[in-house]
């Protein structure tokens, strides 16, 4: 499993990983209730076995959606087979990873605009990524970011679900920049960036960060199975 992601209500988890044979993104469906991946211990980098269909007719971008059945999980994975897994969808930048050109301050996919792909993942230089308080509703986290384009991409809301709660005891505590500092002295920084469903509000697919993966180290407690 390569994302772990929230929801407002905190009812559902959103999971979705790589195939191992195929490299294919995979996005079980229903989403899973908080109480389930606990029982079968799911984090991002959790070996997840079962069957896998994929859902006929779907629409939008959102192409990874299967049903699923007799799900089990098989132990943690590797640190390389992990960022093998995330590199099975790498691109170098937004705009190639969703084949779009993008309007300055652009961060949805219009309706219209065919794409087969709604998660993709983009490699980052640590010092190119910043979390920050959320000027338009304090007391959340947003994260500013510039891709390998060179394209700054600021506000997008953070939906993996570990780095969001650590996230939040920092900036509770007042020290959000500890983290910034944590993630700047990183080698490596893999960002996992999803598309939402349509959202007839402001009608479009929205960006938002599915995943944060910093190399060689991490923050255990980011990833331990603390649902809520």
């Amino acid at each position: 499993m390569t994302d772990f992601t929230r929801f407002k209500n905190g009812q559902r988890v959103c999971i979705a990983g790589t195939d191992i044979v195929t490299g294919q993104c995979v996005r079980p469906w229903p989403y899973l209730a908080p109480a389930e991946c606990e029982r079968l211990q799911i984090l991002p980098g959790t070996i997840l076995t079962g069957t896998f269909n994929p859902i006929p007719h779907l629409t939008g971008p959102h192409q990874e959606d299967t049903s699923h059945i007799d799900l089990h999980g098989d132990g943690a994975c590797t640190s390389d087979q992990f960022k093998w897994a995330l590199e099975a969808g790498l691109f170098s930048s937004i705009e190639r990873g969703f084949e779009i050109n993008l309007a300055v301050d652009q961060k949805h996919i219009p309706l219209d605009h065919k794409l087969g792909r709604s998660i993709i993942t983009i490699r980052i230089k640590p010092a190119n990524i910043e979390l920050e308080e959320d000027a338009y509703s304090p007391g959340r986290i947003k994260l500013h970011l510039t891709d390998g384009s060179g394209r700054n991409f600021r506000y997008l809301p953070i939906t993996d679900l570990g780095f969001y709660r650590h996230a939040m005891t920092h900036q509770k505590a007042g020290d959000l920049e500890s983290l910034n500092s944590f993630i700047y002295k990183q080698e490596e920084v893999y960002i996992r960036i999803g598309l939402s469903r349509n959202w007839d509000q402001r009608p479009g697919y929205w960006m938002q960060v599915n995943g944060i993966y910093t190399f060689p180290n991490y923050h255990r407690e980011i990833r331990s199975l603390r649902i809520v």
